[in-house]
């Protein structure tokens, strides 16, 4: 089993940051990629950033140049500058395991951006 438990969230204003940080533990296995997901209220989840166990990267199109997607062992970093309203969402880590690629979600963070 996967454990991902994610820590970071909170309430700032637009144009502040936020670090959030996905902590893996478990049978994670030596292949593997992490990413972070987002739900906006009443939207559908979307992927912010993915970083490949090889270092490749993956960005949605509306955070490129704002968030940055990095790793240390088994934690996920996400740091987000120039935070905007519509940045406000549910974030979720996410691990893919192995080959195959089992997905093994965390519980989620809130993260709100006043304007």
């Amino acid at each position: 089993q996967v454990q991902l438990v994610e820590s970071g969230g909170g309430l700032v204003q637009a144009g502040g940051s936020l670090r959030l940080s996905c902590a893996a533990s478990g049978s994670i296995g030596s292949r593997n990629a992490m990413a972070w997901y987002r739900q906006p209220p009443g939207k559908q989840r979307e992927l912010v950033a993915q970083l490949t166990s090889g270092g490749t990267t993956v960005y949605g199109d509306s955070v490129k140049g704002r968030f940055t997607i990095s790793r240390a062992l088994n934690t996920v970093y996400l740091q987000m500058n120039s935070l905007k309203p519509e940045d406000t969402a549910v974030y979720y880590c996410n691990l893919l395991k192995g080959l195959i690629g089992i997905p093994y979600w965390g519980p989620g963070t809130q993260v709100t951006v006043s304007s």
